[in-house]
């Protein structure tokens, strides 16, 4: 979801950036380390003395909840979700479901069918886990299903569990290096439905 259906950076780091300072840590080392992985996980991670891990998790999401600005969708994002059957898609994120619906409120993308969020997994990305999970509840293959990602974490879950991955580049500051197809946007992607099967055709 975040940098794949949405930006949701600018409210991301504003807090994380807060978080660390309190904590004597320096942001510019660790903010690239936190896009696609669960909270719980890179405060952890941190190994930072004296602290409740959830609880410092907890304070992250309430602050991010009340800090939605710049939080925007990724070109196209809304025709192309729009296309989609109800049935055979899911958002799979890192984040908790209560940020994950006020962001794509604030985004004005609607809420799928089938959430996989950071309650519903008890080991985050890049374990793959999480797709494999969606697809079941979807009844589908993991392997005829197409992931979108934009993180390393996340490109990396999708590889493991052995889906297809399409890697969205709109919140790269750099390029990525990847097997995989990137597009920027989803300006021009559209869906084909043929017997059941949706293929994904593009206009660029």
């Amino acid at each position: 979801m975040d940098g794949t259906l949405l930006t949701s950076i600018e409210s991301a780091e504003r807090v994380w950036s807060r978080w660390l300072r309190r904590h004597g840590l320096d942001p510019v080392k660790i903010l690239p380390t936190i896009h696609g992985v669960q909270t719980l996980e890179t405060i952890t991670r941190l190994t930072i003395p004296g602290i409740d891990p959830r609880e410092e998790a907890a304070w992250i999401v309430r602050e991010e909840m009340t800090d939605l600005d710049g939080v925007r969708a990724i070109a196209g994002a809304v025709e192309f979700v729009g296309s989609l059957p109800d049935d055979g898609w899911a958002i799979v994120t890192s984040a908790t479901r209560q940020l994950a619906e006020a962001r794509l409120a604030a985004a004005g993308l609607t809420a799928p069918p089938l959430f996989i969020t950071a309650e519903d997994i008890a080991v985050g990305k890049p374990a793959p886990d999480c797709y494999i999970e969606a697809a079941r509840r979807l009844g589908k293959d993991v392997t005829r299903c197409a992931v979108f990602e934009d993180a390393p974490a996340g490109i990396e879950a999708g590889r493991a569990a052995g889906a297809p991955v399409v890697v969205i580049t709109a919140t790269h500051s750099h390029p990525v290096e990847t097997e995989y197809p990137a597009i920027r946007d989803y300006v021009g992607l559209t869906t084909i439905h043929d017997e059941g099967t949706l293929r994904l055709a593009s206009a660029r």
